[in-house]
C-alpha cells in the first residue's frame, strides 16, 4: 500500500498540516505504535485483528466448504459480518456472492425468488448467535428453502463464536462451521473466516489475501514517515483537528465500492465517540465527479477526500471516431482517461483549497485487497489511539439494539420508553 499526502499539506493547501506539526506528531505515533504492537502480541481485544493473517486459518474455511460447488453464496449477516465479504468477493471479481444485510422485506423477498436455492450455499454470521436482524433473516431463508424443496441443511453452513443459539443450530443439525476468533469488534473481522469464506466457497485465493494482510503486517514501523498505514492514519487525525470533519472516501475502481461501504463502518463506528470523529463519506470515482465534486471544491472546507486506486489494471483500447470532438480519445485506452480524470480531480481539489490524500495499491487483487484491508485497519487504530477514543466499543450502536429489542417484547429495557416518547408534529 502507499499513500501520498503531500496535497494535505499547508504548503499546499490553507486547510492543510505543515510538516512541522506531523513531525511533533510522529512523536506520540511512536508511543501508539507500542500500544498497537502489545496488543498484538497479547491478542487483546479488537487489536488482535492485526494479528489476523498469522492466526486465522485458510484450510479450516477451506474445509468448512468442502463438497459444496455452489452456483451463489448467500451471506445472511449485517454490518461486519458482511462488508468484508463483500469487498473481497467484489476485489477478486468472484460472481456469484450476494448479502442480507438489511431486513427490507422488499428486497428479501426479490432476492430470494431470483436465487436458485437448490445450488445457493447459505452462510449465516453472528458471533453471538443472537444478532436479531441476521436471524429474523435466516428463518426466513430456512422457510424459502422449504417451500422450493431444497433441504436446507444440506445448503448451509454457519459462522460464528463458541456458543450461542448458532452453534447449537449447527450441532443439532450436523452443520459444518467456521469460528468467528475471540477478541474481534465485526468491522475488523474481514481478514478472517468472517469476510473469507464467501471467497473460499467461490473458488478465491484466500492465501493471497492473507499474504497481502502479512504484507501490511510487516510494514508496521514506528514512524508515520516510514509506515503507510501510519501515514494515513496520523493525517487523518491532523486533519481532524483542524476542521475536516468529513471523510469523502473515493475509490477510483468499480470492484472497490463495496470496500467504501466497510471502510465507512470501520471509520464512523470505531472513531465516533467523545464528540470527535470524521462523518465518513461514500463516493465512486469518476461517476460522482458529476455530482458530489462540487460539494468538495465549493462548499465547506470540512472534508479530508481520500482518493484510493490500484496503480496496474486490465485495459480497453478507445476506438478512433470521426466526430472532431472527441478525436482526443482516439487511439487513448479507458484506464489512460481514468487516470487522467484521477489526477485532474486531485489537482483542483487542491486548487479549491481542498485536503486530499491519495492512497495507491500495486493491482486490485487477492494480495492487493488484503493489504488494503489490514493497512486500514491499522490506520484507523492509530486514529483511535492518537484521538484517545474507546477504538473497539460501540455503545451508541448498543443503544438502539437494546431499544429496538424492547418494543419487540423481547424483554424491559429503558430505551424502548424513549421510543414511545418521541414527539410528533406532521405534516400530511
Amino acid at each position: 500500500m502507499h499513500i501520498d499526502f503531500g496535497n494535505a499539506l499547508s504548503t499546499e493547501t490553507t486547510h492543510g498540516v505543515s510538516e512541522a506539526s506531523l513531525q511533533r506528531l510522529d512523536e506520540r505515533v511512536v508511543r501508539a505504535h507500542d500500544r498497537i504492537e502489545t496488543g498484538i502480541e497479547d491478542r487483546e481485544f479488537g487489536y488482535a485483528c492485526l494479528a489476523l493473517p498469522e492466526d486465522t486459518d485458510a484450510d479450516a474455511i477451506r474445509e468448512a466448504v468442502a463438497g459444496f460447488d455452489p452456483e451463489a453464496v448467500l451471506t445472511v449477516g449485517i454490518g461486519g459480518s458482511s462488508l468484508g465479504a463483500d469487498t473481497i468477493t467484489a476485489a477478486l471479481g468472484l460472481e456469484g456472492h450476494y448479502t442480507l444485510d438489511n431486513i427490507d422485506p422488499q428486497y428479501t423477498r426479490r432476492l430470494l425468488d431470483r436465487l436458485p436455492l437448490s445450488e445457493t450455499l447459505v452462510n449465516v454470521v453472528s458471533k453471538s448467535g443472537t444478532t436479531a436482524e441476521t436471524l429474523a433473516n435466516f428463518l426466513v431463508v430456512r422457510e424459502a428453502m422449504a417451500d422450493a424443496g431444497v433441504e436446507w441443511t444440506d445448503r448451509t453452513v454457519v459462522t460464528s463464536g463458541d456458543s450461542g443459539p448458532l452453534v447449537e443450530l449447527a450441532e443439532t443439525h450436523d452443520l459444518p462451521t467456521c469460528r468467528v476468533p475471540e477478541g474481534l469488534p465485526g468491522r475488523f473481522s474481514a481478514l478472517s473466516p468472517v469476510g473469507l469464506l464467501p471467497a473460499a466457497a467461490l473458488g478465491g485465493d484466500i492465501e493471497a489475501v492473507l499474504e497481502g494482510g502479512a504484507e501490511g503486517r510487516a510494514s508496521l514501523e514506528p514512524s508515520l514517515f516510514d509506515c503507510p498505514a501510519y501515514a494515513y492514519g496520523a493525517v487523518s487525525y491532523a486533519l481532524e483537528q483542524r476542521g475536516a470533519t468529513t471523510n469523502a472516501f473515493v475509490p477510483y475502481a468499480e470492484d472497490l465500492e463495496p470496500f467504501g461501504e466497510w471502510f465507512a463502518q470501520l471509520w464512523a463506528e470505531s472513531l465516533g465517540k467523545d464528540g470527535l470523529g470524521q462523518t465518513p463519506a461514500r463516493a465512486l470515482g469518476v461517476t460522482d465527479q458529476h455530482s458530489q465534486l462540487q460539494l468538495y471544491r465549493a462548499g465547506r472546507k470540512d472534508k479530508l477526500v481520500t482518493l484510493v486506486r490500484p496503480r496496474e489494471r486490465t485495459d480497453i483500447d478507445i476506438p478512433e471516431t470521426n466526430v472532431e470532438e472527441l478525436s482526443y480519445l482516439g487511439g487513448e485506452t479507458l484506464g489512460e482517461l481514468l487516470d487522467a480524470e484521477f489526477e485532474a480531480t486531485e489537482a483542483s481539489l487542491v486548487a479549491a483549497g481542498q485536503p486530499n490524500v491519495r492512497i495507491e495499491i500495486d493491482r486490485l487483487d487477492a494480495h492487493g485487497v488484503g493489504e488494503l484491508l489490514y493497512g486500514m485497519e491499522a490506520a484507523c487504530i492509530l486514529a483511535g489511539e492518537l484521538s484517545g477514543v474507546s477504538t473497539f466499543t460501540q455503545p451508541a450502536v448498543e443503544w438502539g439494539k437494546r431499544a429496538a429489542r424492547g418494543l419487540l417484547g423481547a424483554g424491559e429495557f429503558e430505551e424502548a420508553e424513549a421510543v414511545k416518547d418521541k414527539t410528533v408534529r406532521r405534516v400530511e
